[in-house]
């Protein structure tokens, strides 16, 4: 089981003290809200990708590559990649060479994001973007598993004989999650290709998502990755933690009532009953959490809201402490109870290079250091067997 951490990088005012942020501010928060999470124990630190106001996290990779030259054992991942928007040879590329500057602590979580004027904004139609979505998708997916691709498809320019470099890690890919809130087809595709599927729950009713991951099971299954109940899920959680429930409710309220998401809308006691926030003392946070495994079974990973919403620095380190000292040790035991033991941990590189090599040492990709030259960028490859055709699912 990974538990960790993520943040949306809003920069917010806060409603107590009146203060808003610099970007700044945001930015080196966010690093030493990711140096935390390691030092209290948490598995993973994740953080969106945003290009508009009030974000900051335009460049997930730069950010992530700063923590993970100040950390040694945390795992960094996105809370989003915005798999419409970004062009793929990019996300190949970016990614890859944070694999290995993190010594393969990294994954990544797609999904299309929330904000429609990023589509037009990168030259995209959001009309589009299920399409966007699963055509870029597979191009990232092949990009990563052969040396060489051939590629011809509806939304970029085709490809003929390009290499993506770096080459990943051992040449094991990051492992992929696959977000969504609303689309069965995301569902569908996380199960095609055996990847992850991560239902970010926080906002919505849990039944929504209960079917969204009932019906990602069973195409796991159907596409032969497993048996259902060995699909990788995560889930999305968000807590405010106090001594007692009274105490955490004064505290966190004003920030509820004023965050951009949920002011003006349920009060806080309505959000609480629908969806995973959970307001209040340490054991009420661990009874809640642990109702997660009733509603999705076991699942591999799960995450907590660290920072949204405008609270201060301080207090989320605070925050961070009780998760890491007084819940999460308790959550790591009572969900490893009864677990099955066929339901596979939390992925990880190493765990990914035993699974494609055994004992045998893992494949170290040299691509051909004279192929081509810069300024045509021509493959003189005379095998064409070297070249791998990509295509795409189309569900």
């Amino acid at each position: 089981m990974q538990i960790g951490i993520f943040s949306v990088s809003d920069v917010t005012r806060d409603p107590v003290s009146g203060v808003t942020p610099s970007e700044h501010e945001r930015i080196q928060a966010a690093v030493a809200i990711a140096e935390k999470a390691e030092e209290v124990g948490l598995d993973v630190f994740a953080i969106g990708e945003h290009h508009n106001p009030p974000f900051f996290s335009s460049s997930p990779t730069t950010l992530l590559a700063a923590i993970a030259a100040r950390t040694d054992r945390i795992l960094l991942s996105t809370a989003t990649t915005l798999i419409t928007t970004n062009d793929p040879v990019r996300i190949a590329e970016e990614y890859a060479l944070l694999q290995h500057l993190a010594d393969g602590r990294v994954d990544l979580m797609l999904g299309r994001g929330n904000t429609a004027p990023v589509y037009p904004w990168f030259g995209q139609d959001i009309r589009q973007s299920l399409a966007l979505a699963l055509e870029n998708y597979a191009l990232l997916h092949g990009l990563w598993r052969h040396d060489v691709v051939d590629w011809s498809g509806e939304f970029r320019t085709p490809l003929q004989g390009f290499t993506s470099i770096p080459r990943p890690l051992d040449d094991v890919p990051p492992f992929v999650w696959h977000g969504s809130i609303r689309t069965p087809e995301i569902a569908e595709q996380a199960a095609f290709y055996g990847d992850g599927f991560f239902a970010n729950n926080i906002f919505w009713p849990k039944d929504h998502f209960i079917r969204l991951v009932e019906f990602y099971r069973e195409r796991f299954e159907f596409h032969g990755h497993g048996s259902a109940r060995q699909a990788i899920v995560g889930v999305g959680a968000q807590a405010y933690i106090g001594q007692t429930s009274q105490q955490a409710k004064q505290e966190f309220r004003p920030y509820f009532d004023a965050a951009p998401v949920y002011g003006g809308g349920p009060s806080l006691e309505e959000v609480e009953a629908t969806t995973p926030l959970v307001v209040g003392s340490v054991q009420e946070v661990i009874d809640k959490t642990l109702t997660f495994r009733e509603h999705f079974g076991d699942f591999q990973r799960l995450l907590f809201l660290a920072d949204h919403g405008g609270l201060p620095l301080g207090t989320v380190l605070d925050q961070l402490e009780l998760l890491g000292g007084e819940v999460v040790p308790v959550l790591r035991q009572e969900l490893a109870a009864g677990r099955g033991a066929d339901v596979p941990a939390g992925p990880t590189h190493a765990a990914l290079v035993r699974a494609k090599y055994g004992d045998a040492a893992p494949r170290q990709p040299r691509p051909r250091a004279n192929r081509g030259d810069n300024v045509t960028g021509t493959s003189p490859y005379e095998d064409s067997d070297d070249v791998t055709p990509i295509s795409y699912p189309r569900f």
